[in-house]
């Protein structure tokens, strides 16, 4: 998908006040079964439960690299929605800290902006399952948030 068609996708979801709208723009999303919610007026972003996150058959648990993915996409739907930026924000790095076993159920994750320039943002990410105090991992990510347009320094 195009820059311009997630940037349309977006301006659609803003005008419609449908924060769900935003996973239909990210196949990855979809298919990972992950989609931001504000039901709670609060922008969440939540990864269904599926056979397919197992990493660890035995225990069961969700596989690491699952709620890496659905920290970095909770960070990622936090400065669409909530910047109102129009640009599509792009991974520079990331570090997750696993703090326990996900076991089989739903995960819940929050984002929040913990530092923003002209070109660059840091973002941390928790996510949880049944209760938030306790969460299963954490995220501290950097993203290049500067349009297509300006001139890139990096």
């Amino acid at each position: 998908m195009s820059t311009s068609s997630l940037i349309k996708r977006l301006d659609e979801a803003r005008k419609k006040g449908d924060v769900a709208r935003l996973a239909e723009a990210i196949p990855y999303a979809k298919w990972m079964h992950i989609a931001p919610e504000n039901t709670i007026g609060e922008l969440l972003t939540r990864m269904r439960y599926h056979e397919a996150l197992i990493g660890n058959t035995h225990l069961p648990a969700i596989h690491g690299g699952t709620l890496g993915a659905l920290l970095e996409m909770a960070a990622i739907f936090h400065l669409l929605w909530e910047t109102r930026s129009n640009t599509v924000p792009k991974i520079v790095n990331i570090t997750v800290d696993y703090l326990r076993s996900a076991g089989p159920r739903d995960v819940i994750a929050a984002a929040k902006v913990t530092k923003q320039g002209r070109r660059m943002v840091n973002v941390f990410a928790e996510a949880w399952q049944d209760d938030r105090s306790r969460p299963v991992a954490s995220a501290s990510a950097h993203f290049l948030v500067q349009s297509d347009d300006e001139p890139s320094s990096l």
